[in-house]
């Protein structure tokens, strides 16, 4: 893992905006993995800007979305296809054909099995990632099992308070949602992790202790041949990492 410690939340955006425009830069029709969550939104909106102020192309670009709620439509202000409208592929020129979001609705074991069918052909340049405070990427939900491809996943009960803040009220949040599986994550040729917030526990799994742990899917990242973790220094100062 290459484990790069800015100083604030805006730096990151920036550091993880670089790393994606090399990418888009050097493979103009390459396929992007892409998350939501509030960690790449300052990526999202740095990359807009290059878009339209730089001339960064999305034109030939692809992208897979990890996840979707299970039971909201698109067209749903908290849904994961309404949030990368809403902060990314409405202010670059990608070609929304050329964009995939679980279905949340219908007939989910239909939806799944198109999800698989796309990620089994698909090989993703990079994958984005945020980190939940369990640990969890994606909607894998930390246990004793972790699935290879996609699949429908009941949400942790920490997983629904954390979110409840985005909806009306807690009974609000869905309680299923569709996700990549880990072994999808971990076939892209590179991750790339933002971390921000209140994640003390998930990075220092991640980052101080030297084990793989299923009850905390990131420590999985270790594993793999090239991830990139962008970390804030208040946080990196609060675990004891020192690189």
């Amino acid at each position: 893992m290459k484990v790069i410690v800015v100083k604030d939340y805006q730096e990151g955006a920036r550091k993880a905006a670089d790393i994606i425009e090399k990418i888009v830069r050097e493979k103009p029709d390459c396929t992007l993995g892409l998350a939501t969550g509030s960690s790449p939104v300052g990526m999202y909106r740095e990359l807009a800007r290059r878009c339209s102020e730089e001339g960064l192309d999305f034109s030939k670009v692809h992208s897979v979305n990890l996840d979707e709620y299970a039971g909201l439509e698109g067209t749903h202000e908290q849904s994961y296809r309404y949030f990368m409208n809403d902060n990314l592929f409405d202010h670059i020129n990608i070609d929304k054909a050329n964009t995939y979001v679980a279905k949340g609705t219908g007939d989910l074991k239909k939806n799944l099995k198109e999800f698989n069918d796309i990620l089994n052909k698909t090989d993703i340049d990079i994958q984005v990632l945020g980190v939940g405070p369990d640990g969890h990427l994606g909607f894998n939900e930390p246990g004793e099992t972790l699935y290879d491809g996609a699949h429908e996943e009941t949400l942790d009960e920490s997983t629904i308070e954390a979110n409840k803040r985005f909806f009306a009220s807690k009974e609000e949040v869905p309680t299923h949602a569709l996700t990549m599986g880990m072994g999808n994550i971990m076939r892209a040729r590179r991750l790339l992790m933002i971390i921000s917030g209140n994640k003390q526990e998930a990075a220092t799994k991640l980052l101080i202790e030297d084990r793989i742990d299923p009850k905390c899917p990131c420590t999985f990242m270790r594993l793999h041949r090239e991830a990139y973790i962008i970390i804030e220094q208040k946080l990196a100062d609060e675990i004891g990492y020192k690189g």
